[in-house]
């Protein structure tokens, strides 16, 4: 074992062998081949290439050098293009800072049976008067930096539930497809982690109709790992413990403290609220919204095609089976 697997327990290093291809033979080997090909994008400005940082790149695309590369040159290459997204990109800044208080996103306490961090979204908690889903995304982006410095999680890593109860057709309508386009490119594209599951609950038509939309746009990979339960949270607690979920997820833990994760991050600064006002909050994030344009997603005109939203109703969403299919 390397330095570099230092923070791995013996269960997780033998997951990383299994799983990942990791050898602790060639591990500096395998980084030296990723870094060496920096020079192939004079175009990108590499910020950091130390031997612990290409390691989640490499861990997250299961140690094939070129798809490890691809993704590095990706998240700057992301930074690079949203350039206003990550000014002031720290947890005290006023939109991140307040999407976090609720709870954009929230971290359970215990991991999954898999070692793997389940992180929460309740997304009716959205106020709209006070960030922008830009500021979410920054908030999700940021808490994913912080998170992934945890060995154990570039090699387990993450489950994300979204509780779309009572989110209303008004917020959905400001899912654009330049916005949905932004945060797939900065998740799924651009980001050295590894996504176990994304699991919708309590989804209502309109989210069930969006997702048809946007699904051409995901890889197979991820499409897999989309479990839509709707209602049946018997399906969610067969692919997660009960015994480690909040009542809000018919679980048997208390309800969860949405700022739980913001208290981890904001420390002493969570109640000081001196330097938010209404005038304060996201001007630049808000600019991002207006600017963007839907490069990839540029067949979707419209975030739900009008005869898709009139052919289905409440009752045909309930009776949509929920796509339970494992890795």
């Amino acid at each position: 074992m390397t330095h570099l697997q230092a923070g791995l327990s013996p269960e997780t290093l033998e997951k990383a062998r299994l799983e990942l291809n990791e050898n602790p033979d060639t591990l500096h080997q395998d980084i030296q081949e990723v870094r060496d090909m920096v020079i192939t994008r004079p175009d990108i400005g590499f910020l950091r290439t130390d031997d612990a940082f290409i390691l989640r790149f490499l861990r997250a695309r299961k140690f094939q050098h070129f798809e490890a590369f691809r993704l590095l040159a990706q998240y700057f290459e992301y930074r690079q293009q949203n350039l206003d997204m990550f000014k002031s990109f720290k947890a005290t800044d006023p939109g991140i800072k307040q999407a976090l208080k609720d709870g954009f996103p929230g971290g359970l306490a215990n991991l999954d049976h898999y070692g793997r961090k389940i992180l929460v979204l309740f997304a009716a908690n959205w106020d709209q008067s006070r960030y922008t889903l830009v500021d979410i995304l920054r908030a999700i982006l940021l808490s994913l930096e912080a998170m992934i410095e945890d060995p154990e999680l570039q090699v387990n890593g993450f489950v994300l539930i979204i509780d779309w109860s009572n989110f209303t057709f008004k917020q959905a309508s400001k899912l654009t497809p330049s916005m949905l386009r932004l945060a797939i490119e900065g998740l799924q594209d651009s980001f050295p982690a590894r996504f176990g599951g994304i699991h919708f609950v309590n989804q209502p038509w309109y989210i069930h109709a969006l997702y048809t939309v946007i699904r051409p746009f995901l890889k197979e990979k991820t499409r897999k790992r989309i479990f839509l339960h709707g209602n049946n949270l018997n399906s969610l607690h067969q692919l997660i413990h009960p015994e480690i979920l909040p009542s809000e997820f018919g679980g048997m833990l208390p309800p969860y403290d949405m700022g739980t994760w913001a208290r981890t991050l904001l420390d002493h600064e969570y109640d000081d609220d001196s330097e938010c006002n209404a005038d304060s909050y996201n001007t630049p994030a808000k600019d991002i919204e207006k600017e963007l344009s839907p490069k990839s997603m540029k067949r979707s005109q419209s975030v739900v095609d009008p005869g898709v939203l009139k052919r289905m109703d409440k009752n045909e969403e309930e009776n949509m089976q929920p796509l339970l299919s494992l890795d």
